[in-house]
């Protein structure tokens, strides 16, 4: 009983781990055959411009009522200690440290990471890639490179976009309708934010989750059977596996950036 445990358990490591090395594989791959893309660049902006308009709406929304959010739940816990003044310091700090990339990453997951999977798996289906490669053309080249990079470009941008609509919808919450002093909000702001330690190092988790949930998307868009069933499988996959890697890359990093 005992054995029989103990050689399921190495029999699905082995697998996880020959997984996990044929994935990076296929990532080193993509970036291998990416170099074709500056000659064509209007390729990876059609992508850019697909796949903001398929974010950029929820993106806009959410932040605005996650920054509403904050700027009340802020108010709360700061007035017990006489320092509500530095509301505008805790909303920025929150949103561009943490929920702005983080947010954005799992928006962008649920939103533009599925309809990515569902496209790729979709051709695959209907036999487009396949044609690709009789006719000698490179479906990883030619289909999914300008994807990963329109995805590692959008989501810095929609990162920055969540986060100031964020403190706008904190500044509207803690200024105008609460009472909070607006210059002490704007100052307090000003003079805790960091560039570079906190703005710089937002951007950074954005791109490193870029990368992850737009390859996630495309991995299990292409590794998908050609049936209907397995495509929709491969839609859901891309969200769990794409939020557990944002999560763990997320404490990853912050343990790594924000220790002092």
């Amino acid at each position: 009983m005992i054995l029989q445990l103990a050689e399921n358990i190495g029999r699905n490591l082995r697998q996880l781990v020959a997984h996990i090395g044929y994935a990076t594989r296929s990532l080193l791959n993509l970036i291998a055959v990416s170099g074709g893309l500056l000659k064509r660049p209007g390729l990876v902006l059609q992508q850019i411009h697909f796949i903001g308009n398929y974010s950029l709406l929820i993106i806009c929304v959410s932040g605005l009522f996650v920054g509403m959010v904050l700027g009340l739940q802020g108010y709360y816990t700061l007035n017990k200690y006489g320092s509500e003044q530095a509301l505008g310091l805790l909303v920025a700090l929150s949103l561009t440290r943490e929920l702005g990339p983080v947010v954005t990453a799992l928006l962008f997951a649920g939103r533009a990471g599925t309809s990515l999977t569902a496209q790729i798996g979709l051709m695959k289906a209907g036999e487009q890639l396949a044609a690709m490669e009789m006719m000698a053309v490179n479906p990883v080249a030619r289909v999914l490179a300008p994807r990963f990079w329109a995805g590692v470009i959008s989501m810095p941008i929609l990162a920055t976009l969540f986060s100031a609509v964020g403190v706008i919808g904190g500044w509207v919450v803690g200024v105008k309708l609460i009472g909070v002093d607006e210059g002490a909000f704007w100052s307090q702001m000003q003079t805790g934010v960091d560039v570079w330690a906190d703005i710089a190092n937002g951007v950074i988790k954005s791109i490193v989750f870029g990368v992850a949930v737009t390859f996630v998307a495309l991995f299990q868009g292409y590794e998908a059977a050609a049936t209907p069933e397995d495509v929709a499988g491969a839609t859901t996959r891309t969200v769990v596996i794409s939020s557990l890697a944002v999560w763990w890359l997320d404490f990853l990093m912050t343990a790594l950036m924000f220790n002092k």
